[in-house]
Order: C-alpha cells, then sequence, then structure tokens
C-alpha cells in the first residue's frame, strides 16, 4: 500500500501506479492535456489498481456524453472488481462513481460528502463534489461542501490553492464578491497555472461590472493555454464577454473565431460557449454570418445525448437558430422521454425547467414572442437546476427581453431593462435596448439618457 501526496492510502503494490495517481491530478486540477496519457501509465503500471480505474471512470463521466457510457461502465466494472480489497474510502470512490454513472448527481454528492468528513484532504472527492453541485445549480452547496473542509487545510498541504480557488467561485456563485475575489486571488498567487481560480476572479469583475479589469484579468496571449482541455475555450469565452459588454462587437468575434470556436463542436462546454455567444451577439443585432451551421451541423447528431440539462438547452440554440425546425423537435421529444429516467437528476428537470427553456428558444426562433414570454417569465427564477452559473444563465433573461420588445409588451420590458440596468451598469446592449424601450414608451428624456449612458460605456 502507497500514499498519495496528501497522505490518504492507495492500494497498489506498485510505486509507478501511486506516482500515476498524483500526476494524473495534477494534470486534471490544471485541465491540461495530457491527463488521458497520465491514466494511461497510471494504468499501466497496475491495470488492477481500484482508484485508477476509479479515477478512470471519473473522467469520462466529465465528457459529459452519452457517447463514452461504455467507457465509463468498463471502468466501474473494473474498479467493483477489486473492491473488496481496499480501503472503505476507495470503496466510497467506486460507489460514487457508480452513482454518477447512472445520473444521480445527488447520491453521487452525499458519498462525497461523507468522504470528506472523514478524509478533508481528498482533493479528488472535493474536486468532483464541487463539479456536481455546480451542475446541479446549488450554489450553497458550491460554497459550503469547501467551506465544510478548508480549516484543515493550509500551504503545508499539497493543492491548497486549488482550494481555495474552489472557495472563490462557491463565494462568486453566492455572491459573496469581495470575499470571492480575495481567495480566487490568493489561489492564483499560489498557482498561476490554475484556471478554476482565474475562472472565479473573472467571474467576480464581470458581475460587478468592472469590465476593463476584467479584461486586464484575462490578458493572456493566444496560445497562453494551448496545452489545456476545452475548458481554455471558456475563459476565452468570458474574455470575448467582456468586448460584447462594451460594445466591441468586431473584437468579440475576432475573439470568437480565433479562441472561443474549436476544430470541432464535439465537447459540451464549447457547444455552451459557442451557442450562447452567438445567440447574445444575435440579439444586439451582430451579424454573426455563417457560425451557426458547423455548430448545427453537430448537434444534430446529439439529440438523444442527455446528460446535463444546461447542455440540452444549448443544443436547442444551435439547432433554432439556424432553423433546423425538424431537428428541434426531434431533441423535444427525446427530451420528453428522457424525463421518465428514475433517479437521474437531468432527467427529473425535465418537465419543470430544460423543456419549457427548449421549447422558448424554438418558439424564439420562429417568432412566436408571446409564446416566448409566456414560457419563460415564469420561470425566470427557477433556473439554477439547470446548472451553469449565473453568467451563463442569463442568456435566458436577455432571450425573455428581446421577445417582450418584439411582441411590443413595452412595459414588461422596461421592467426587465431596469432591473439590468441597475445590476449591469457598464453593459452598452443593456442601455440600448433600455433607451429603444423607453422612446417606444414616449418617454424621450430618459431615452436620451439611457444612450448618453451608452456613449459612456463605449468611451471608457
Amino acid at each position: 500500500m502507497y500514499a498519495d501526496e496528501r497522505g490518504l492510502a492507495l492500494t497498489t503494490d506498485s510505486a509507478a501506479a501511486a506516482e500515476g495517481f498524483d500526476e494524473t491530478m495534477a494534470q486534471y486540477l490544471d485541465y491540461r492535456a495530457g491527463v488521458g496519457d497520465a491514466v494511461k501509465r497510471m494504468l499501466e503500471a497496475d491495470p488492477g489498481f481500484v482508484m485508477g480505474q476509479c479515477f478512470k471512470g471519473y473522467l469520462f463521466n466529465l465528457f459529459g456524453t452519452t457517447a463514452v457510457r461504455p467507457k465509463i461502465e468498463e471502468s466501474l466494472a473494473a474498479a467493483e472488481a477489486g473492491v473488496g480489497k481496499v480501503t472503505s474510502r476507495e470503496a466510497a470512490h467506486v460507489a460514487a462513481l457508480g452513482a454518477w454513472s447512472r445520473g444521480d448527481l445527488a447520491a453521487a454528492c452525499a458519498v462525497w460528502d461523507e468522504i470528506l468528513r472523514e478524509h478533508p484532504h481528498d482533493l479528488l472527492a472535493l474536486r468532483l463534489q464541487h463539479y456536481n453541485a455546480f451542475w446541479m445549480g446549488r450554489a450553497g452547496d458550491l460554497r459550503d461542501g469547501v467551506a465544510r473542509v478548508i480549516d484543515r487545510w493550509d500551504e503545508s498541504v499539497p493543492g491548497y490553492g486549488g482550494v481555495q480557488g474552489m472557495y472563490a467561485f462557491g463565494l462568486e456563485e453566492c455572491g459573496e464578491y469581495a470575499r470571492a475575489e480575495e481567495f480566487g486571488r490568493r489561489a492564483v498567487e499560489a498557482n498561476p497555472d490554475d484556471l478554476w481560480a482565474i475562472h472565479a476572479v473573472a467571474h467576480v469583475l464581470e458581475m460587478q461590472g468592472r469590465v476593463r479589469e476584467g479584461m486586464d484579468w484575462l490578458d493572456y496571449p493566444a496560445d497562453a493555454w494551448e496545452d489545456r482541455n476545452p475548458f481554455r475555450g471558456h475563459l476565452w469565452w468570458h474574455r470575448t464577454m467582456y468586448s460584447v459588454e462594451t460594445g466591441d462587437y468586431g473584437s468579440a468575434l475576432a475573439l470568437f473565431d480565433r479562441s472561443v470556436t474549436p476544430e470541432a463542436w464535439d465537447f459540451y462546454l464549447d457547444v455552451q460557449n459557442g451557442a450562447s455567444m452567438l445567440l447574445r451577439l444575435d440579439l444586439l443585432g451582430v451579424d454573426v454570418g455563417g457560425r451557426w451551421k458547423p455548430m448545427a451541423d453537430a448537434m444534430e447528431a446529439h439529440v438523444d445525448d442527455h446528460v446535463l440539462a444546461f447542455t440540452d438547452t444549448h443544443t436547442m440554440m444551435a439547432l433554432a437558430a439556424d432553423r433546423r425546425f425538424d431537428a428541434a423537435e426531434k431533441l423535444l421529444a427525446s427530451l420528453r422521454a428522457f424525463a421518465g429516467t428514475p433517479d437521474n437528476f437531468a432527467a427529473a428537470t425535465m418537465e419543470s425547467v430544460a423543456i419549457p427553456i427548449c421549447q422558448a428558444l424554438l418558439d424564439f426562433a420562429r417568432d412566436d414572442h408571446d409564446a416566448v414570454v409566456d414560457g419563460l417569465l415564469p420561470l425566470r427564477y427557477d433556473l439554477a437546476c439547470l446548472g451553469g452559473s449565473h453568467a451563463q444563465r442569463d442568456i435566458f433573461a436577455q432571450v425573455l427581453i428581446e421577445s417582450a420588445i418584439r411582441n411590443k409588451r413595452l412595459a414588461l420590458a422596461r421592467a426587465l431593462l431596469a432591473e439590468r440596468v441597475a445590476e449591469r451598469p457598464n453593459s452598452r446592449g443593456n442601455w440600448l435596448k433600455y433607451a429603444e424601450t423607453l422612446e417606444a414608451l414616449g418617454d424621450s428624456e430618459r431615452a436620451t439618457a439611457a444612450r448618453e449612458r451608452a456613449d459612456a460605456v463605449l468611451a471608457s
């Protein structure tokens, strides 16, 4: 028996496998593209290494697609085959993998929480609990899952910076921006390669409307993260968002093409990034050209691929925006069938939230804006269970506002836009839509003031 670098027992008779576990963990935490090779080396050293097989299954679950389900099941079976010979902590990890593989995220998180009560330095359990709390939309748990153990960590424990970065993001999603920024910057200082901590601070700056600071924070060379997995595209998505907020749409499109667009639209996070960015630009009247087509081409093959409800809504964005209405209807039918899947967290969100959101996106593409407003307005405070961040879910609020404007429900549009400019006063697009709506309501004085605020954002 060996131990990982935080002193947790690993049941293997191979020192190389134990070292491979630490290497795989480091690659995973830093979003390195070489994590797959690290897993391969770890299991070549000991094919029966239960935590190694479990880790492999975890990583396949992170792909967010049913296409890798056979790989997940293979890893789960290999881990279960040796579960009688390992520690109770390792056996619990295998149970968590089984629950996650069934889509029972709540059960998986409960197991990781139980592990952490006894083993607060189990960074793998902490990271996966954090990841899945995020995709369940449980902001409090995203924060508190880290808070429950962070007092047991300090600089002497490898990975402490990563724990601070996770805590920063949880604090940010709970609106505790000052503390989030403090922990996030501290984490980046400890490990400049910690993309999750960089990401946490970027969220703080965005949510506080500190657009120019956000641009400076993400002012990296174009090749800065070339050795990272697709999460690098999400950081560039955030940088692109800052350009959108200032009204510099040319730069936004250039960044989109250079750093957000992947080689192929086959990973869930890329689709989330791409679809939401193109739709934001569409709603602002920006001509995005033929950029929807390659994404929609890829998404037609994913109408039955249901893992994350948030991804399903972005699949619909791509199909609807490219006017592939037959494929969009197939997606809706598939989601209705998926809704009956037992003990699956994403399935449980279908009837109440995910399907109505997808229907509203299709209605928007069909110019049925009355249906969009009626569908989205009652849901706007109930979207967290889709997963994603506040910044990501904001796209649905933007669709609602645009439909209210196009359907001439101007009093509603004015009220919704008043909310937005109060919360996001440094967004040029918000002020311009507010001015347009005020003008249509005959309030020329306030419309002029709103246009002046829009010009001020552009000039700042």
